[in-house]
């Protein structure tokens, strides 16, 4: 199977079952006995992870109940056939081979997730960057998987091809236009949570106005779950094993998306290296943050955010989520091994959410 990200992009919130986390899944303990919940619930494997599927909406016919599998499965293909680093022909892979100075001609999605990737890096300063790949890479946290600390001289030379500044993206005129030849995007940081929003939209379009739509743990949701109730979504505890719920937030037309530090890294001389690569650096990011997650309409721009925070850290990252109105949430890594929590005033706006406290 092809597969749209690679392991070190994973984001790390996790929609971790029916009982802990969408209440939904559950049997209503209200509807009596033998009577289950107006649910409507199904998934599959996609972009190298798994999708989930929850429609809140009574006696769906099987005609509807086809027509909406349908319609995520190929909302969900389409961007992976459009924005797969692993697939030959996908538009991402001929981008990034384009050796000329012309401008490259892209689809309007595939141009509107890097106008987007765009507008993240400008406003955090970037933190975030699509061109961060080969980076990445280098660290062996790419294809290759081979985890090693690359030397000085090779993270200089890389240096010259990372930048946002060196796409520029024409919306009007439908392209992009590299500065190098050899500058590399990468969209593993935001095209899932674009993926979901695109299955969104095709529900929609349908006449679902209730549902749940998690993607790798990106989560966009509308309406109410089968008890009338918002959606509720799971933090993820970091460094827990197996998965455990850390922090609980009702969700009702928002979407999640969190970046986490914990899952994918390797130790060598004593030091842990995170997959999580600054790209103004090229290094891992060592700044204490174990998770950053992210609250906003858009799947697509919560993915992306999520990342930008936590490659920036607790301090400037909240700063940051103050100063754009971002509602963001953040687990931070202390020195004595416990965690401590910050979030912004938009996300204690959320209200409802259940935080527990959590030892290292």
């Amino acid at each position: 199977m092809h597969t749209l990200l690679s392991p070190r992009r994973r984001t790390l919130l996790k929609v971790l079952g029916a009982a802990t986390l969408a209440s939904a899944g559950c049997t209503d303990p209200r509807s009596g006995p033998g009577v289950r919940p107006r649910e409507f619930a199904f998934g599959g494997p996609t972009m190298g992870t798994h999708y989930t599927t929850k429609i809140a909406a009574p006696r769906l016919t099987p005609t509807a109940q086809a027509a909406a599998r349908e319609a995520v499965r190929l909302a969900l293909e389409t961007v992976n056939l459009r924005m797969s680093t692993y697939l030959p022909d996908s538009e991402l892979t001929r981008l990034n081979r384009h050796a000329g100075d012309a401008p490259f001609a892209l689809s309007p999605d595939t141009l509107a997730v890097l106008d987007l990737a765009q507008r993240v890096s400008e406003r955090s300063g970037g933190a975030f960057d699509v061109t961060v790949g080969p980076v990445v890479d280098a660290w062996g946290f790419g294809p290759s998987k081979l985890n090693q600390v690359p030397p000085d001289e090779a993270l200089r030379a890389l240096g010259a091809r990372i930048g946002y500044q060196m796409l520029t993206v024409d919306a009007r005129a439908g392209s992009v236009t590299k500065a190098r030849p050899d500058v590399r995007a990468d969209l593993s940081a935001i095209a899932k949570g674009f993926a979901v929003d695109q299955a969104a939209r095709a529900l929609e379009a349908l006449g679902f106005g209730d549902y749940l739509i998690e993607a790798g743990g990106e989560v966009r949701t509308r309406g109410l779950n089968a008890h009338d109730e918002p959606w509720r979504i799971g933090i993820e505890r970091p460094d827990a094993a197996p998965p455990q719920v850390h922090c609980v937030v009702p969700l009702s037309g928002m979407s999640m998306a969190t970046s986490g530090d914990y899952r994918i890294y390797f130790e060598q001389a004593g030091r842990r290296y995170s997959h999580e690569i600054d790209p103004r650096t090229g290094a891992p990011i060592r700044n204490g943050l174990a998770s950053a997650t992210v609250v906003a309409p858009e799947c697509g721009f919560a993915d992306a955010m999520a990342t930008a925070l936590i490659v920036l850290g607790p301090e400037r990252g909240l700063a940051l989520a103050e100063r754009e109105a971002l509602a963001a949430y953040f687990i931070v890594r202390e020195r004595d091994g416990e965690f401590s929590e910050r979030q912004s005033s938009a996300f204690a706006a959320l209200g409802g959410h259940e935080v527990h406290a959590v030892r290292g």
